[in-house]
């Protein structure tokens, strides 16, 4: 009977702790409990935050085999497969599945008619896509290998599900921490992007009043994703999963005659493969991989991308301000990224500490979704080039 009861003690998780690395799976455990408690409690992005942390919860109770990877060789070709539940739920994340259709909610729920109003504004959605090669270059230089620092120069784009994908395809081992950088720092833009905003400019140029946007045509609203699509799929194929999908959800919203594909696509859709990819990402982040110096230069390289980021189009922003004599608020360049709404909520904010009457908000907007096309194009780029 003693026996028994110690052989099962043996084999419960409880006793694992005590082995050699033990110590790596309970910390993991305190950090998922303490990711919970920012998502539930100060609702920072809540809808992933919560099953990221509950997958890596998951993952690193030890023996739970949630999350098994086996790596063999065959042919002198290193494969590797994945086993258990979260295991079989990553093949979505390694195919590219989920970051795709998660795009494709996106364009549905996206309202491009603030850019299509003023075209211009692209160029400060482009202008904040710099943060992500000064950070590759960077990376470089502290030693990550050209694809790793492309996955981590993709943090400064702000778009989670693209920093996943990319991440997925070139430096699968990095996409835990990579993936918590990531939406981390989406969910920290308004604690982020202020301080960088006000030391960029001053009150006068914050309180820049621009003129309301012109009215966009329902025909303008449709060709946009086609031209896009034609344009950016054709220049830069490696995009097409993201772009695709994106212009997808847009054609979709924007045609008006499928009105219950926009509410499944923008909505059940869209949560339901939110939930999926929190959990896979959740189970790369085992103890065993994720405890590690380079995860923590990850991190403060993903911090670094996302400040360029936000620098570099703030000062597109002046630029533009510039040239236009005055006629450009500058701080809608720090919309630039591609936290869509909540980096053109920042600027609105911010615009209206400066001037109460300021109402900046639908201008932000078209640098705003401008980044999401920027970082999706920009993924393609470094796709292509080390995929």
């Amino acid at each position: 009977m003693i026996e028994n009861i110690i052989d099962f003690l043996r084999n419960t998780g409880i006793a694992q702790f005590f082995e050699v690395g033990g110590w790596k799976y309970l910390l993991m455990i305190l950090l998922s409990l303490f990711m919970l408690y920012l998502a539930i409690a100060k609702k920072f992005e809540p809808y992933l935050l919560v099953p990221i942390a509950f997958g890596m919860l998951l993952v690193n109770l030890p023996g739970s085999s949630m999350f098994v990877k086996t790596t063999t060789v065959v042919d002198e070709e290193i494969l590797t497969s994945y086993s258990g539940l979260l295991g079989y739920l990553y093949y979505g994340v390694q195919w590219g599945i989920y970051p795709s259709l998660i795009f494709l909610g996106i364009g549905a729920t996206t309202d491009f008619g603030p850019l299509l109003a003023y075209p211009k504004s692209m160029l400060l959605g482009a202008a904040a896509q710099i943060g992500i090669f000064i950070t590759f270059i960077g990376a470089i230089l502290l030693g990550f290998s050209n694809a790793e620092s492309a996955s981590i120069g993709i943090i400064g784009g702000a778009d989670g599900p693209t920093a996943i994908l990319l991440t997925a395809r070139l430096a699968p081992d990095l996409l835990g921490p990579i993936s918590l950088a990531a939406y981390s720092y989406m969910a920290l833009v308004p604690f982020i992007q202020p301080p960088i905003i006000r030391l960029l400019t001053t009150k006068k140029e914050r309180s820049i009043r621009m003129n309301q946007l012109r009215e966009v045509s329902k025909k303008e609203r449709i060709l946009f994703p086609v031209i896009v699509t034609l344009i950016c799929v054709l220049l830069i194929p490696s995009s097409a999963p993201l772009i695709g999908m994106l212009m997808l959800g847009n054609l979709i919203k924007e045609s008006g005659v499928v009105p219950q594909l926009v509410d499944t696509v923008g909505h059940s859709l869209l949560y339901t493969v939110t939930i999926l990819l929190g959990l896979s990402i959740g189970a790369t982040a085992s103890g065993d991989n994720f405890l590690k110096i380079e995860t923590l230069s990850i991190i403060a390289l993903g911090l670094f991308a996302f400040s360029v980021a936000t620098a570099s189009g703030v000062l597109g922003g002046k630029l533009m301000c510039k040239l236009t004599h005055g006629k450009i608020n500058p701080m809608i360049g720090a919309a630039g990224v591609s936290a869509v709404p909540m980096a053109a909520r920042v600027v609105q904010i911010e615009g209206q500490k400066a001037d109460p009457e300021n109402f900046l908000l639908m201008h932000a907007m078209g640098p705003n979704v401008a980044g999401v096309i920027g970082s999706a194009i920009a993924a393609g780029l470094l796709l292509m080039f080390f995929g």
